[in-house]
């Protein structure tokens, strides 16, 4: 099966550091685009972070740019997102996403990147920035 696992989201006070992490199985992550994406209380999700499949594009948010940094590791199929400087705006739902389209799948606009269509998603791992 096809199948993203975030890890890594908890409470960190501004300023502070974490490390997302998202285990794939079923398929190689090296093959295909991945990315992040969030979703803070009471808004829209949004893209945060991508990486092409040949790594030679990544993108960034205006917002993250500086202070998030996204890889992946292949030896371990998995992708990771190093949040540095992290801001209360910050605080969201954090999704790992990878550029794999199953069958029965219905094209979802909001999952739309500047690395293409990321069609599997894990389950989220939130992140909460606060005093």
């Amino acid at each position: 099966q096809v199948q993203l696992v975030e890890s890594g989201g908890g409470f960190v006070q501004p300023g502070g550091s974490l490390k997302l992490s998202c285990a794939a199985s079923g398929f190689t992550l090296g093959s295909y685009n991945i990315g992040w994406f969030r979703q803070a209380p009471g808004k829209e999700r949004e893209g945060v972070s991508c990486i092409s499949k040949n790594d030679t594009y990544t993108y960034y948010a205006d917002s993250v740019k500086g202070r998030f940094t996204i890889s992946r590791d292949n030896a371990k199929n998995t992708i990771i997102l190093q949040m540095n400087s992290l801001k209360p705006e910050d605080t969201a739902v954090y999704y790992c996403a990878a550029g794999v389209v199953t069958g029965l799948t219905q094209v979802d606009l909001t999952k739309i990147s500047p690395c293409g269509y990321l069609g599997v998603w894990g389950q989220g791992t939130l992140v909460t920035v606060s005093s």
